[in-house]
């Protein structure tokens, strides 16, 4: 059984069918990618299963479970952690509470201060940060502060909205080895992310949009070597 399940689901606002009906299913232990050029409707695909958009038609399915009318809050409780477009950390707040602000969930407190370590194993330069205000930091370190806040929170099923976008090389490399990291770990993911290539690298099953609608979909692997994936969104 898939742990998350999109049957139908089209999104409009402004008078803009931004996903017209699509499906996609993420099985649990699976790093699920879906790619496709600016504006295909990925972003706002992962809005809609958080509920930060209405559904137009369809169904969003988690757990076996129609999360219709869900809010964020109580998905989040159900393992359900979303690292946002745009890093969505609190600026004002220092790395160290931005962290532990993702396990406000948890009472286990033994096990979210070797969280927290595991955090630091994953990114060690937040840990030379700890007191640091997070609106201080580089894109970089925001970044690896809001995927490390979503992991506190322990997740069953992580999306990721383009986690790469605007950082440096070496910083895209970073993240990415978390990212597989997390994976390897036991951990499902769902990645919308505009680097194809590391995307279908390590995801196990991928997904290709293009003005909302899922116009491929298969395994990552063979989505890597197909001639039409790799002129369109490879560069080749």
């Amino acid at each position: 059984m898939s742990l998350l399940e999109l049957k139908g689901l089209k999104v409009s606002y402004g008078g803009i069918h931004a996903v017209k009906g699509i499906d996609l299913a993420v099985k649990e232990g699976q790093l699920v990618t879906l790619i496709g050029a600016n504006g295909a409707g990925k972003t706002t695909t992962m809005k809609a299963i958080t509920g930060a958009l209405a559904w137009a038609g369809g169904e969003v399915s988690y757990q076996g479970q129609s999360i219709a009318g869900v809010g964020a809050d109580v998905l989040l409780q159900r393992g359900l952690a979303m690292v946002p477009e745009g890093r969505g950390i609190f600026m004002r707040m220092t790395v160290e509470e931005n962290l532990l602000m993702g396990a406000y969930i948890r009472d286990d407190q033994v096990q979210i201060n070797a969280d927290l370590e595991r955090m630091y194993s994953f990114f060690p330069r937040l840990k030379e940060r700890l007191g640091q205000l997070a609106g201080t930091l580089s894109g970089g370190e925001q970044q690896m502060v809001a995927m490390a806040r979503a992991l506190m929170s322990r997740p069953s099923l992580l999306l990721l909205d383009e986690p790469s976008m605007g950082l440096s090389p070496k910083m895209v490399e970073t993240i990415f080895e978390v990212i597989r990291q997390v994976s390897e770990g036991g951990t499902t993911i769902l990645l919308v992310e505009q680097n194809a290539r590391l995307a279908l690298q390590a995801a196990h099953h991928a997904y290709v949009m293009d003005s909302g609608l899922i116009t491929m979909s298969g395994p990552a692997s063979e989505l890597l070597n197909d001639p039409q994936v790799r002129v369109a969104y490879l560069g080749e």
